[in-house]
């Protein structure tokens, strides 16, 4: 096997796929970004080392130091940390006074190429967490007939928001959009979506088309759940195959005791098939 390099942002996936690796024998180190961490690996055999947002050259001599071959990025990384008070290094700044602008794709796609120029191959996210995935179908809840033109409604405006590579989510209610995710993150697009449309929001998360499946493949966990639930959400869908759900089974059984339709539709040569047509 290949050595591996973890980069760990915010959020339960990191020590997920680190706890796996561990189990199948992989040699690999983790790199923890400061300002997102939220894991702790102390317990695992791998070395850790915390580097700061703005230190890419720092980052990329960890990769040279390890001998490291092969690199998976997971866990969130805020945008907004470009606009607080960002001081890049001298590496991380050519990098980004080259870029025709700061949209997500554009960041990670100089990024990715950083990596593979130093000789670090960039893995899939979906490396050893393909049970984390939503399948395709009702997961949870039953899907009433009034329901279904709003789960349609925020999929594919979800669906076409990626296409211009703002967000991945989007909330409606009653054939209107009540919030759409920008810089702010899923949870605050919750929010404001329950500010103008009270209870009974649908949300939908996916992937854009022609998701680079090397980074920022849409995760919904119970933090995500327990926002809807507080604000009085109708139901969730996500793309079934391109989504994460991390503690698949409590997320589902918390859904359904709070009444929450949880649902995964996919696409599929192009054509989009809905939970209920499974």
């Amino acid at each position: 096997m290949t050595k591996k390099a973890l980069i760990a942002g915010w959020g339960e996936l990191p020590r997920i796929w680190a706890e796996k690796a561990q189990a199948v024998g992989e040699d690999f180190i983790v790199i923890k970004i400061a300002e997102e961490i939220t894991a702790e690996f102390s317990d695992l055999d791998c070395a850790e080392y915390t580097v700061k947002l703005t230190q890419l050259g720092e980052i990329l001599e960890i990769l040279k130091k390890e001998k490291i071959e092969e690199a998976i990025w997971l866990g969130k990384i805020q945008k907004a940390h470009l606009f607080d008070d960002f001081n890049p290094d001298q590496k991380l700044q050519q990098l980004l006074a080259q870029l025709a602008d700061l949209n997500d794709d554009t960041i990670l796609m100089a990024l990715a190429l950083e990596f593979i120029n130093s000789g670090v191959k960039l893995l899939p996210q979906t490396y050893l967490l393909e049970d984390q995935l939503a399948e395709a179908g009702v997961l949870a809840g039953e899907i009433k007939t009034e329901l279904k033109r709003d789960l349609i409604f925020a999929f594919e405006t979800a669906h076409n928001l990626g296409r211009f590579d703002i967000g991945q989510t989007a909330l409606v209610k009653d054939g209107a959009v009540m919030a759409l995710e920008a810089i702010e993150g899923t949870d605050q697009a919750i929010k404001r979506a329950a500010k103008y449309g009270g209870p009974g929001v649908v949300m939908a998360k996916c992937s854009k088309q022609g998701q680079d499946i090397r980074f920022d493949l849409p995760t919904v966990g119970l933090k995500t759940l327990a926002n809807l639930i507080e604000n009085k959400a109708a139901a969730l869908m996500i793309e079934a195959g391109n989504t994460f759900i991390l503690n698949k089974e409590e997320f589902c059984r918390r859904a359904a005791a709070d009444g929450i339709v949880i649902a995964a539709a996919e696409y599929k040569e192009g054509e989009l098939i809905l939970p209920w047509q499974k």
